[in-house]
């Protein structure tokens, strides 16, 4: 009788530990920023189609300058309203800003969420985005606590926080004072560590957990950057908007195939505490520098990657358009080079970022500088005014 009891404790503690183990982590959310200050037509399309595959938008609101003061970002309210999805509205704060004026920035705010709201805006929370040093921690947590007092109390306040703040005694208190925390593990600190590091990334986030007792997201990229020297040899960060500056840029881009894999052991072993991750930032048609959104949804989504580059040629009158397709979910660099088998040409020509090399029975298209043809999108190469193109016959070399 007593191996019996015995058999039945152990098999019912056995049972019970199994169904812990096949009990599964809730899924990570996904989020994205939008930090354009000028918002464009193009918003529209892009958050019709990003409203699948992510929950809610981290919109870059109010902006604090060191010289010129307070700056609103012009967003579209009737693009968000129709929208519907959750908004936290983000505040950056300039960390060469000398000091926090605890009223000024409390009254900015304030009227920030009365405009939102009188707009009819699903506001669902408060960002709070200002890379202090280590020494301003102090000051920075008291500004959070007298912050949180004057805020309703049924709107969140988060902070975007930077791993630095890990060797900071004074980091459990400040993340104490918020309801949640957004680590930011992408930037350009060092060039030769380029823009992201995922093996980096993914320590952070589980020395943040071990600091944390409350829900933290992890921000990442999806976007890249261009460094140009200044006079002093330093790195200048070009993003969307161009600097007129001399010199070689070199171009830096967070990976999709990276970052997908991170996304996916976060997803399979997430660190305690955390909820979600946060895209930098919703791509418009136009960004030079930005993933295209079917590839920042391939990624999130945790879809399997490719690119598929082809040829494709339109005739009319016997002029042939030579463009290239990218039929994949994933952004492609433009291709090194492209040869189409031809006869009786009769002229042809490149267009910008590629040259031509002519012969009786080859054209050669040879890139000339770095581009990418968006997942989805193409690119026209050139021009060709043949009897006839062999379509079969024709390559695209990577």
């Amino acid at each position: 009788m007593y191996f019996f009891v015995r058999l039945a404790v152990f098999l019912t503690a056995w049972t019970l530990l199994m169904g812990c183990e096949r009990q599964d982590s809730a899924p990570l959310d996904q989020q994205l920023y939008i930090w354009q200050r000028q918002w464009t037509p193009a918003h529209d399309s892009a958050l019709q189609d990003s409203r699948a595959d992510f929950s809610t938008l981290r919109v870059l609101a109010l902006q604090a300058f060191p010289k010129t003061g307070w700056s609103r970002a012009r967003i579209d309210p009737l693009l968000l309203k129709r929208d519907g999805r959750p908004l936290i509205a983000v505040i950056r704060l300039d960390g060469q800003l000398k000091s926090l004026n605890q009223d000024e920035v409390t009254l900015q705010i304030q009227q920030l969420i009365i405009d939102w709201q009188a707009q009819g805006l699903n506001l669902t929370g408060v960002e709070i985005d200002h890379d202090a040093g280590n020494a301003r921690l102090p000051a920075y947590r008291e500004f959070l606590a007298h912050l949180r007092t004057l805020l309703p109390t049924a709107l969140p306040l988060s902070i975007t926080a930077l791993p630095a703040w890990l060797d900071s005694p004074e980091l459990p208190a400040l993340l104490s004072t918020v309801d949640s925390s957004v680590l930011q593990v992408h930037a350009v600190s060092d060039p030769r560590r380029g823009l992201f590091d995922p093996d980096q990334a993914r320590k952070w986030a589980q020395a943040w957990s071990r600091v944390t007792q409350r829900t933290f997201y992890l921000a990442l990229p999806a976007y890249g950057v261009a460094l140009l020297p200044d006079a002093s040899g330093a790195p200048v960060v070009e993003s969307e908007i161009r600097i007129e500056r001399d010199g070689e840029r070199r171009e830096l881009l967070a990976d999709p195939q990276q970052l997908s894999k991170l996304a996916t052991q976060l997803r399979n072993d997430p660190p305690a505490h955390l909820a979600g991750l946060i895209w930098f930032r919703l791509p418009l048609a136009s960004d030079r520098r930005a993933w295209s959104l079917t590839t920042l949804g391939a990624v999130a989504r945790g879809d399997s990657l490719n690119s598929r580059l082809a040829l494709k040629l339109s005739e009319q009158q016997g002029l042939h358009d030579i463009v290239l397709t990218n039929e994949g979910n994933l952004d492609n660099a433009w291709p090194e080079r492209l040869t189409l088998a031809v006869q009786g040409c009769e002229g042809a020509d490149a267009l910008a970022g590629y040259a031509l090399q002519q012969s009786p029975d080859l054209l050669t298209f040879t890139r000339l500088r770095d581009g990418r043809i968006a997942a989805g999108g193409q690119r026209a190469i050139g021009w060709a005014r043949c009897a006839n193109i062999d379509q079969g016959a024709s390559n695209v070399h990577p």
